[in-house]
């Protein structure tokens, strides 16, 4: 990141960058959970290191437990030792250590050289096994399979959905070279969508999480490209005269909201997402840009500077008169919508700090999510529960995750500038 952020650069140069060639090899994360804040009522749940996890290449009960973590329902603790799937927990010792909830299990490798992941969760209060499962995965996803037995687990004990299997998309930035990774939920993984010398910025994920659009930098100018994360297939969509930059899917993956500057200022457009002619949405005397939907597809909400400083609008998806949705302060960008329609993340600046907020939007209550002083492109994950975003730490760019109350994670990739998260759909 430079100094002064890529936020104020996509609002003042509405630039937006990149991605591309087909998956690369694999992003080598060295994952570091950092957790923080004061979260709601939590629900003590231990968790015991599985049976045979030490000849895993997957530390299974460890991830299983950072994503409970993560999430901030529940105060994890360790587990009684030498239990499976098939033990008969001492439910007084653990109501004694005070866990509501057990987890157990076995990691096994078949001969046909698939992993056997089993688990059993148990109330420790009723004396009862609640759920139990068996994931056979091959070697290279029994990462994955852990992040789906946590999410079992948060939807037993919550009946809320985790979105641990999910993934996130971002930027990372090593020295002259920019990569796209895709990467779980938890920051590990990854492989590269896009390596580039040029920069990557303001990576979108389809709604079905087979594509990404972004804005790639490699003919020396900001153009949108859409890209097929299967087949690493690309397809350059916005390559007008000036700036295309900020692309945003509708709801129902047929439209992309961009921001082009073809026609003099950066003004929003909307086009087919496989390609085809813009049509503007407004006109106005400002710059406007960073476009999100709405989960129902209504709104575009957006940056713009036509009130005199940076705040949010929303306007009619197919265009029209914008209504203003930000008036503390006077420099508010990049707003992101809960899938639950319920909230918005932006940015503001204090001073010389930019900080992540909160709005209600049905009372239009704000608060801030954050006390620190860089902070910028945040993304809700699809549960409406978390949200990813990028700050700096120790003089570099790193991704946290917070909850809604305020508790925070730090996702780390060892060595390198991180920036520009997406946080993916549900469907994986």
């Amino acid at each position: 990141m430079v100094a002064n952020g890529p936020t104020r650069r996509r609002l003042l140069s509405a630039l937006c960058a990149a991605g591309a060639a087909a998956a690369a090899g694999r992003a080598r994360a060295e994952f570091r959970l950092e957790v923080s804040g004061v979260g709601a009522t939590q629900l003590p749940i231990a968790i015991s290191t599985f049976g045979d996890e030490e000849r895993a290449t997957v530390p299974v009960s460890q991830v299983v437990r950072a994503d409970l973590e993560r999430s901030g329902l529940f105060r994890v603790m360790s587990g009684p030792a030498g239990l499976d799937e098939r033990s008969a927990p001492a439910f007084a010792a653990l109501r004694a250590q005070g866990a509501d909830a057990l987890v157990v299990g076995s990691v096994q490798r078949l001969a046909d050289g698939r992993v056997d992941t089993r688990f059993s969760l148990w109330d420790s209060v009723k004396r009862e096994e609640l759920l139990s499962g068996s994931k056979v995965v091959l070697g290279p996803d029994l990462r994955l399979a852990a992040h789906r037995i946590a999410d079992d687990i948060q939807l037993k004990l919550t009946g809320e959905r985790g979105v641990f299997a999910t993934r996130i998309a971002y930027v990372v930035r090593t020295g002259r070279n920019y990569q796209l990774l895709v990467t779980d939920a938890d920051g590990e993984g990854g492989q590269a969508a896009l390596t580039s010398r040029e920069p990557i910025i303001s990576p979108a994920w389809s709604p079905d999480g087979k594509r990404l659009a972004y804005v790639s930098f490699e003919t020396q100018k900001a153009s949108v490209w859409t890209q097929d994360l299967q087949s690493g297939r690309r397809r350059m969509v916005a390559d007008y005269r000036g700036s295309n930059s900020a692309p945003a899917w509708s709801p129902d993956g047929r439209t992309l909201a961009l921001a082009l500057s073809r026609d003099g200022l950066t003004q929003l457009y909307t086009m087919p997402a496989e390609g085809g002619t813009p049509v503007r949405l407004a006109r106005s005397d400002a710059i406007d840009t960073e476009p999100v939907y709405s989960a129902d597809g209504r709104y575009l909400y957006f940056t713009s500077d036509r009130g005199g400083g940076p705040q949010i609008y929303r306007m009619s998806a197919g265009g029209g008169a914008a209504e203003r949705m930000t008036f503390s302060g006077n420099y508010n960008i990049s707003a992101s919508l809960s899938a639950d329609g319920r909230y918005m993340a932006y940015v503001t600046r204090q001073g010389n700090a930019f900080k992540l907020m909160l709005m209600e939007l049905e009372t239009q209550a704000v608060r801030a999510l954050t006390d620190s002083g860089n902070d910028e492109h945040p993304s809700f994950a699809p549960n409406s529960r978390m949200l990813v975003y990028a700050t700096r730490g120790q003089g570099t760019g790193v991704l946290m995750t917070t909850t809604l109350d305020g508790r925070k994670s730090r996702l780390s990739i060892s060595g390198s500038d991180v920036r520009e998260p997406a946080w993916g759909p549900f469907g994986r």
